[in-house]
């Protein structure tokens, strides 16, 4: 006991030496997982006054967003106007700063890049972090789904682009979600690919009915594929615009070319009046317009990296599509 009396005196600091007192450690807001609201609502998705800074920059700020229950819901914005961002603080990937962020417990992220691990077949890739019984029958059933049934076994390293995504999309329907996210998971596909795509996506959403988030910075793809468009602008919803269209659309509509030239618009795009309802020609950037007014090929507007907006020859004329 002496041994030890002395040992504590040896080792205590002395009456003169200063002290500093640790600050309590403030946790950062997370997203507050729950499958369903308190108040009994249907909403897969609700913030209030949503904040996300980094550092000294505020990207969102005091964002207010509601989607329905398997509601298809489309943001448009341009670069670095925040909507990865948004999208991964959904997914729970990124801590928000402050404010109010719920989401279901089932929930899933595909994107631009299909992230799959090169040492696992096609089948373990889409199980992966899944525990389940029966795991690889559940994968079978997912990779059917997506017209993959037959490459449940390949490795990813001799999947085309369109397959490798269609297993990223595999990986996030065997979790049932409540609430499907994609970052621009069609961006690096050929044109084909992407229509092929837009019409699988379609079918899987009519099937099972998750309320659906495509971030996206493509107008065309917007307003094909959604229910409705919301457009990011300096960290909040800048438009909020309905699609009351029904399904299958075409872009050679005339309320669709409407909905587009608005958006472009708010977009920062400048672009000619819409042409009449009887009019071949579409509603376009003035470049675009009179590129097709003198018989030329498709053009596609595309937004880069760096925000600017550039008109492109497109290998494929979407408007001649339907989805």
């Amino acid at each position: 006991m002496a041994a030890v009396k002395s040992l504590l005196q040896a080792s205590a600091l002395p009456r003169d030496a200063e002290y500093t007192v640790a600050q309590p450690i403030v946790p950062t807001p997370t997203p507050t997982p729950t499958p369903k609201f308190p108040d009994g609502g249907h909403d897969a998705v609700r913030t209030r006054q949503l904040v996300k800074r980094f550092g000294d920059i505020t990207i969102l700020d005091n964002l207010h967003l509601d989607i329905r229950a398997g509601e298809f819901v489309a943001l448009l914005g341009r670069s670095g106007s925040g909507k990865t961002t948004l999208l991964r603080a959904l997914a729970g990937l990124d801590k928000i700063s402050s404010g109010e962020l719920v989401v279901p417990e089932a929930h899933a992220a595909v994107f631009q890049e299909p992230r799959l691990m090169p040492w696992k077949r096609a089948w373990r890739n889409v199980t992966m972090g899944l525990r389940i019984d029966a795991a690889r029958e559940r994968a079978r059933e997912a990779l059917a789904e997506v017209g993959l049934a037959h490459r449940e076994n390949a490795w990813p390293a001799t999947l085309s682009g369109g397959e490798a995504q269609r297993v990223a999309l595999a990986r996030a329907l065997v979790r049932e979600p409540q609430l499907l996210l994609l970052d621009e998971p069609f961006a690096a596909l050929d044109a084909l690919t992407r229509i092929r795509m837009h019409q699988l996506i379609l079918s899987l959403w009519r099937k099972h009915r998750p309320a659906v988030l495509l971030v996206t910075h493509d107008v065309d793809e917007a307003v094909l594929l959604a229910d409705r468009v919301l457009v990011l602008e300096g960290g909040r919803i800048a438009a909020d615009i309905k699609i009351d269209q029904a399904r299958p659309r075409t872009a050679e509509n005339h309320a669709f070319q409407k909905i587009r030239a608005e958006l472009l618009q708010l977009l920062g795009v400048e672009i000619d009046a819409p042409a009449d309802a009887d009019s071949d020609v579409r509603t376009t950037p003035q470049t675009i317009g009179a590129h097709a007014k003198s018989g030329g090929s498709a053009l596609h507007l595309v937004t880069t990296d760096e925000g600017r907006h550039e008109v492109l020859p497109s290998p494929f004329n979407f408007s001649n599509f339907s989805i």
